[in-house]
């Protein structure tokens, strides 16, 4: 693609417009923005592919800005998946405006309706919000879509997933008077490449040029486990660690960090915490004593991670696994390096597994689900105790599966479903379906019972026999 011009003033930009850029110490655009910038401001559908930090928000923030006008009416609206990104955005399209004087809000959940709703029906110009609450605030009257002519979804790849594509299709059927979209995603995924063909008109795909990313070729594996055993199994890699390991562990979180580091050290295994809330010079001293081998053991959110540079990390841990998917590449790239062997692993939660599968197929990643690794030969105990979890066996009406060593020959789903009501004393409610294999049956319970039920089959036999109950998928 020719663009338009190389720097923001070969663009005849709005005076105002340019003023704040060049206030701001802007001369250049990036790549992103050079592609971007001069399709989105001819009206066309636009679907940019730009990481994190590349000048994204200006590449679809100017086009927008000089599409609207200070009438008090909203004409342009953008979706994030998350507050904090959209008080981003907006405070980034407030000072590109310049003096032009148009009101742009923020709406998004986990703050004082109300007064939302207040500013709002002062009136706005450009909104940029979450779609949980942009939902909302239409939904009451408070926002009004039809006459919404600019539609974009930042980071369009974690708004088009299964949690999101609803809210987002629902606002989108809400504005019949659009004009122009815009999708910005750091990678495309196909539910992307998806929408691009269900919400736009002749798209124009934009790309900047620093998106390659280099994976590394070193051991990938998931352990498919709930959080409440996420520590468990973390116990069970830091106690494989041989003496000269070091591991790097990433949380999405400064108070995870925190969490760990406390938790980790009641067990007896000592790591140390990094994050921004950390004193520069505390921060320092971490980082040289995991550099020279003092330290073993660091937790970190990925914004203290970030130039982290230690040749001897022989283990990556994803306690949580990252929000964008990108983070993970650049995460699991601190081990294997100086042609050392390193392993990454991810602690995957039911919740998680959309999320692992998104990255593995934006990367073409082989991740594949392995159980906990066993105790080190001469170890008989845990560092951390297992703990029973029952959210991670519990289907989404709250049955959980028990397999039952009885089958068609020895019974009927009737006598069967009598005998545990009887011994148990328990509502039939809380019995689900029951599926009688030949030698063994399947047998659903509500979770609020399953415990007791389990323990009462174990000292009971049905006919004379054992029943041996064991919780399936756990």
């Amino acid at each position: 693609m020719n663009p338009v011009g190389n720097s923001f003033s070969d663009w005849d930009l709005d005076s105002e417009i340019a003023d704040a850029i060049s206030n701001k110490g802007w001369t250049i655009p990036t790549d992103i923005q050079v592609e971007a910038i001069p399709v989105a401001r001819a009206g066309r559908d636009v679907v940019g592919q730009a990481r994190t930090g590349s000048g994204k928000t200006a590449a679809f923030g100017i086009p927008i800005i000089e599409a609207c006008q200070a009438t008090g009416s909203p004409q342009a609206i953008v979706l994030c998946p998350t507050r904090e990104l959209a008080v981003q955005v907006a405070e980034e399209i407030s000072w590109l405006q310049g003096g032009l004087g148009m009101s742009v809000q923020t709406v998004y959940g986990g703050t004082d309706i109300e007064k939302q709703a207040k500013l709002l029906d002062k009136g706005a110009d450009i909104i940029v919000g979450t779609p949980g609450r942009v939902i909302d605030m239409a939904k009451r009257g408070h926002l009004k879509l039809a006459d919404i002519r600019r539609f974009c979804l930042d980071e369009a790849d974690r708004m088009l997933d299964m949690g999101f594509f609803p809210d987002v299709l629902w606002i989108f059927d809400q504005m019949p008077a659009r004009e122009q979209t815009m999708l910005f995603s750091a990678t495309f995924p196909q539910e992307v490449l998806d929408a691009a063909e269900e919400f736009m008109d002749d798209p124009v795909f934009v790309m900047s040029d620093d998106l390659e990313v280099e994976i590394p070729e070193i051991e990938q594996f998931a352990v498919r486990i709930g959080r409440p055993n996420k520590l468990w199994v973390l116990g069970r890699l830091i106690a494989n660690m041989s003496e000269d390991d070091q591991m790097l562990i990433f949380t999405n979180t400064k108070r995870m960090v925190d969490l760990l580091e406390e938790r980790l050290s009641k067990f007896g295994m000592r790591a140390v915490g990094l994050h921004g809330d950390k004193a520069q010079n505390r921060r320092e001293k971490i980082l040289d004593s995991f550099r020279d081998g003092r330290e073993r053991i660091v937790v970190a959110t990925d914004v203290a991670a970030r130039g982290l540079d230690v040749d001897g990390i022989t283990h990556v841990v994803n306690y949580d696994l990252p929000t964008e998917t990108e983070s993970y590449v650049h995460r699991i790239g601190r081990t294997g390096r100086m042609g050392r062997k390193g392993q990454a692993w991810s602690l995957v939660s039911k919740e998680d597994m959309g999320e692992l599968d998104k990255i593995s197929n934006t990367w073409n990643l082989d991740i594949p689900y392995v159980d906990t690794p066993p105790l080190p030969e001469g170890m008989n105990r845990d560092p951390v105790r297992k703990r029973d979890d029952w959210s991670e066996v519990t289907d989404p009406f709250g049955m959980v599966s028990i397999s039952l060593a009885v089958g068609k020959a020895d019974s009927t789903k009737r006598a069967l479903a009598d005998w545990i009501v009887d011994e148990a004393r328990i509502q039939e409610i809380a019995l689900g379906e029951i599926d009688m294999g030949e030698a063994a049956s399947t047998v659903q319970i509500h979770v609020e019972k399953a415990a007791y039920v389990i323990d009462v089959i174990k000292k009971r036999e049905f006919n004379g026999r054992a029943l041996k109950p064991t919780i399936v998928g756990a």
